[in-house]
Parts: C-alpha cells; sequence; structure tokens
C-alpha cells in the first residue's frame, strides 16, 4: 500500500517510511491491528511510503520475522508469550531476545479452556488420560511455532499426561492450526475433550448449546508451572459459557503485543504508538456491533492499559503513553465510525 499524508493532526514524518508489518493468517484481528496501524501511519508520512502487511501465525515465526529484518512491527497473542521470548524461557529456552521492544497491547480478554464431553467420566485434568482409549482429544500442534499448541502440551505434561501413551492405547488428538475447527469437531463428536482459546468466539456459545459439555480447572501444578514463567492464572467467569456453574479457573491467554526491536527508528516508533493511542476508536469501531466481554478486542482501549507490555516499550514509545494523561483522539472521521 501506497501512502501520501492525507491528514494533519498528530506527529508527522516527512520523509517516505516502508514499514513490513506480520499479522495472522489473513482474516483475524492481528490482521486488523496491521491494517489500521499502516493507514494510521500512511497518513501522516510523506508521499511514497509503504506499508506492507504480511499473513503469518502469530506465534514463533512472528519473533523470528523480527529477528531476521523480514518484519518492523509483529502482532503476537497472548501477551505473557512476549515475556518468553524477550527473557529465553519456555519455548524460547536458550535463546532470548533483548532486544525485543513493545509499542503497546491491545486488550483482548481470553482464557484456556479445557472441555469435555459430559460422557467422559472425567473431573479433572489429570484424570484426561484415566481410560485413554476413550479420548478423543482436540487442540493445536505442539510444533515449535504455534503457541496454544505449546502451552497446551506443557500444561498436559505438567499433569502428568503422556499423548504418546494414550495413543499408544487407542485414544486419539486431532490437531489443527486454528480454534475454529478444534472447537467445531467437538460439537459435532469427533472429538469428546477440546483444550483451546478464543472463548469469546461465537462457537464456544454453541458448543455450549448443542453439547452437554463439562469444564475442567486448570490444576495448581500447572498453574504453578506456569507462574515460573510469570504467566498468570485468571478465571472465566461463572455463566460465560453456557452451562458453566461456577468460575473456572485456568491459564490467562489474553491480548495482543505490538512488538517490533529496538532499532526500530524513533520517529517511526514514536508515531506508530501516537497512532494506537490516539487513532484507537478506529479500531474499537469495528467491534462495537459486539458485547464487549465477547468481542475479540476488548474496548473501550485504555492508554494506561496499553502502556502496561510484556516486554519494555521502545524509548520512543514511553513518552507517549506518558502524555496520554492529556489523551485526545483524532478528530479525523474513521471508516467503521
Amino acid at each position: 500500500m501506497t501512502a501520501g499524508g492525507a491528514v494533519s493532526d498528530g506527529p508527522r514524518i516527512d520523509r517516505p517510511v516502508t514499514l513490513h508489518l506480520r499479522g495472522d493468517w489473513g482474516q483475524a484481528n492481528m490482521h486488523r491491528i496491521c491494517g489500521w496501524i499502516a493507514q494510521e501511519v500512511g497518513d501522516r508520512t510523506a508521499a511514497g511510503s509503504q506499508f506492507a502487511i504480511w499473513s503469518g501465525r502469530g506465534g514463533r515465526d512472528s519473533i523470528e520475522a523480527l529477528l531476521s529484518g523480514r518484519t518492523d512491527i509483529a502482532v503476537l497473542t497472548p501477551t505473557p508469550a512476549a515475556r518468553l521470548f524477550h527473557r529465553g524461557w519456555g519455548v524460547a529456552a536458550g535463546r532470548p531476545v533483548p532486544a525485543l521492544r513493545a509499542l503497546g497491547v491491545i486488550p483482548q480478554r481470553d482464557r484456556l479452556v479445557v472441555a469435555v464431553d459430559s460422557a467422559l467420566p472425567v473431573h479433572d485434568l489429570t484424570e484426561l488420560a484415566a481410560d485413554p482409549g476413550a479420548l478423543r482429544l482436540a487442540t493445536s500442534p505442539d510444533d515449535g511455532i504455534n503457541l496454544v499448541g505449546w502451552s497446551v502440551h506443557r500444561a498436559l505434561e505438567m499433569a502428568g499426561i503422556d499423548l504418546e501413551e494414550v495413543r499408544s492405547r487407542g485414544g486419539r488428538v486431532h490437531y489443527d492450526e486454528r480454534p475454529f475447527p478444534v472447537v467445531e469437531w467437538l460439537r459435532t463428536g469427533h472429538a469428546n475433550a477440546v483444550i483451546h482459546e478464543a472463548v469469546m468466539m461465537p462457537a464456544w456459545q454453541r458448543l455450549g448449546r448443542e453439547r452437554q459439555l463439562r469444564y475442567l480447572p486448570m490444576p495448581e501444578v500447572v498453574l504453578d508451572g506456569f507462574a515460573r514463567w510469570e504467566w498468570p492464572a485468571a478465571d472465566v467467569p461463572r455463566g460465560y459459557l453456557p452451562g458453566l456453574e461456577h468460575d473456572l479457573r485456568t491459564l490467562d491467554f489474553s491480548d495482543f503485543a505490538v512488538l517490533c526491536r529496538e532499532d526500530l527508528p524513533d520517529d517511526v516508533a514514536e508515531l506508530v504508538t501516537w497512532c494506537l493511542v490516539h487513532t484507537r476508536s478506529a479500531l474499537e469501531g469495528q467491534y462495537r456491533h459486539l458485547d464487549p466481554d465477547h468481542s475479540p478486542v476488548t474496548y473501550p482501549l485504555e492508554p494506561d492499559l496499553m502502556a502496561r507490555t510484556p516486554v519494555p516499550l521502545h524509548a520512543a514509545a514511553a513518552p507517549v503513553y506518558a502524555q496520554a494523561g492529556t489523551d485526545q483522539q483524532s478528530q479525523v472521521p474513521a471508516i467503521w465510525a
């Protein structure tokens, strides 16, 4: 996309800028965030500026793209995973990325949920392999890139569940990259247990209405294991999912981190961050037809929360948030206003 400095409010960069952004598969929230950034920054840079949004998987691939220089800005979820890459913990063991920086956080209230068919005699995650031959588990693959798959497999290991043993005794494990088919497999009976996120999706509501389910809390041994990586626990409130009769304690899987390297030029980092703060209604408007508690972006976006990033803010981003107490949103009409 080529820009041309269409608006006059906010900071400007009076030279052509080329930015590569990395989002999701193409139709989900990371791409929307990237498109929002590209347009708002493009409106405030010189003619000849160019913006490319690359499809990705929102996991380790985004970090690798930043490290290689193929991407300038990447969106990653959940935000606790960004801390692992920065410090070299967990999925990034032995490979810290100290140059990783953040421009902000876009809120998404999400959780990792374990749901099983009520006919399965299981009341705790640790019991999931009690009858391995009966188990048909649906989740994402632990392929080194997908962060849902990595998290699920670590949680199962901490709970003492060996999926190889499950398979060897007749059980089945079904994998998909995305949450949509995984949840659908439980609804149709292809699976009788699912561990996944994106709990705000209509598919989770449909699943709970059409199947008798049991939701399993995450065992303390798992929550404690993730807490060692500063990965927090959180609740799914009673009634949020059909048939959920009590608060469900599990792993937090919230928020989108907008990431860059520390060498992103200061004027670019400042302008991107200014756009995140001062044009946030342009993103909010794309979700206001949804209840904020069941929206993939939890609006309204609040600058003080956006500044609570899992890795250090870029040096040029921090002053933008420090001044956000006098925040005034851009008056340029948004497409979805």
